[in-house]
């Protein structure tokens, strides 16, 4: 059993989530060496649910790779990966201005569907759940969309917005889970932290 984990990802929501449940933490990052955004490039024809598997499993091996390489003590690691989905299409983080301004025209009035994988590794333990859910947007005029394109908020976040920023005024309906819209299907999560050895408090 242990009592803390290695998170393998930037996000401060992640970290947020796991605090919000107790978990313990330490960052596992990746180094100046590594091209982390290549992990997330999309294959031709990819179905949204199997890139983000796929890309958390990489993300997953490298975080391994990673650990051995600098000699740390054994605990669970973490990772996990969100994209969102409108019908076959993967809609990532915005390139840009103009890029998130077309994800968001092309969400509004609609509903969408969050994926968010998260993978877990330890010893011999290596499993992968994935969460999807759905969200409806509701119309949002090219005035709302531009101002809050200008806050920032979009950029490095999958389908160009977050569930807990000023965007929340748009969404009418989720069928789901929260915290994986998030970032952190905090259920799944659980799950596979308890089934990799790690000790709740």
């Amino acid at each position: 059993m242990t009592d803390f984990i290695y998170l393998a990802s930037q996000s401060p929501r992640r970290r947020q989530l796991l605090e919000q449940i107790g978990v313990r933490h330490e960052l596992l990052l990746a180094g100046p060496e590594e091209d982390a955004e290549a992990l997330e490039a999309e294959q031709p024809g990819e179905l949204p649910i199997h890139y983000v598997e796929r890309v958390t499993r990489a993300k997953l091996a490298a975080a391994r790779a990673r650990w051995q390489a600098r000699g740390l003590p054994p605990a669970p690691i973490l990772c996990s990966d969100t994209t969102v989905a409108l019908g076959r299409r993967i809609l990532g983080k915005p390139a840009d201005a103009a890029d998130a301004t077309r994800t968001l025209t092309m969400l509004a009035g609609r509903t969408h569907r969050v994926l968010t994988a998260v993978a877990v590794g330890h010893g011999d333990f290596e499993a992968v759940a994935v969460n999807v859910s759905k969200v409806r947007m509701e119309a949002v005029d090219a005035t709302r969309i531009a101002a809050y394109v200008d806050s920032g908020e979009p950029f490095g976040k999958a389908g160009a917005y977050a569930i807990q920023s000023a965007a929340a005024t748009w969404i009418s309906r989720i069928e789901g889970s929260y915290s994986a819209i998030m970032g952190l299907p905090l259920y799944e999560t659980a799950e596979l932290l308890r089934q990799a050895g790690y000790r709740f408090p």
